[in-house]
């Protein structure tokens, strides 16, 4: 009894971390779906202008910017999960331990400066930044690059899915704000139980407040993210108001991006080697939180 209560709890726990990862591709192609239906359907919103040459080139044109940014985050989020952070098959440096480097009793190594242990990973990361929940892989040296220009395309998705439901309840609104609508657009959950609306309308209903409070999130996540790019620091870093490895401004996007930092965000397969190893960082300040 206690082996099968093992098995299933064992079981229930790798769903369990998986599910974000589910959770998540399902908005992201629900959301895709529901824009692409307005831009081939719906859209464009007034009548005159459906059957011009015109309304064919904007659907292209969106439908285009729509496929690019979906396409950019479906790749950078794999090779992101991909992408392993860890100290696993890398040579520390053997006897030679610098300032800032400790023990860590885990993994039972020294492990070098920025470098801490992620007990859900169960290994230490490589700079690490945090643990990313919603893919179930640490933020670390080799995969910022795509945890960062995925935040980006996520954060300009929503902003478009966004501004493509504004213009849908800007049209509806036009003949009249109601109580009806005003309740369909807060609550659609209650609205859809009482029987109010069709599931149709729920469901646009629901995907456009969905997009409006991820777009929100995401905006917040990625204005911090680019601050710390910006500064040279970590999370934990920034939680102890240390920034000994700042460099500068371009010196720290390109440790966080890479040689082409300035191009490699508009594809993932575009190369762009970091500067350093993760291991060995220049020091600019003083290592200990400032009293």
């Amino acid at each position: 009894m206690a082996r099968f209560m093992s098995r299933v709890w064992c079981k229930v726990e790798s769903t369990g971390r998986h599910l974000p990862i589910v959770l998540n591709a399902f908005l992201v192609f629900s959301i895709t779906a529901e824009v692409s239906y307005l831009v081939l359907v719906e859209a464009p919103f007034e009548p005159a202008e459906k059957k011009t040459e015109w309304s064919t080139i904007w659907k292209a044109m969106h439908l285009f910017a729509q496929y690019f940014m979906l396409g950019n985050i479906t790749w950078n989020a794999s090779l992101f999960v991909k992408t392993n952070p860890s100290i696993r098959g890398v040579f520390l440096g053997g006897d030679v331990l610098g300032q800032g480097w400790r023990y860590c009793y885990s993994c039972e190594t020294h492990t070098p400066p920025r470098c801490s242990h992620c007990h859900d990973c169960n290994v230490c990361v490589l700079r690490r930044d945090h643990h990313c929940v919603f893919f179930g892989r640490c933020v670390g040296f080799r995969n910022y690059r795509y945890f960062l220009t995925c935040l980006f395309f996520m954060w300009a998705g929503l902003l478009y899915a966004v501004v493509m439901n504004a213009e849908v309840f800007i049209v509806i609104l036009k003949e009249g704000v109601t109580f009806h609508s005003v309740m369909l657009l807060l609550m659609p959950w209650i609205m859809l139980v009482s029987g109010q609306v069709t599931a149709r309308a729920f469901a646009f209903a629901f995907i456009a407040d969905t997009c409006v409070v991820g777009f929100l999130l995401v905006a917040a996540f990625l204005f911090f993210h680019v601050v710390l790019m910006l500064r040279g620091q970590t999370t934990r870093e920034w939680y102890s108001t240390r920034k000994p490895y700042s460099l500068g401004v371009l010196a720290n996007i390109r440790e966080c991006l890479g040689k082409y930092w300035y191009i490699c965000w508009l594809c993932p397969l575009i190369p762009s080697p970091l500067p350093g190893d993760g291991i060995n960082f220049k020091v600019t300040g003083p290592l200990e939180p400032k009293k």
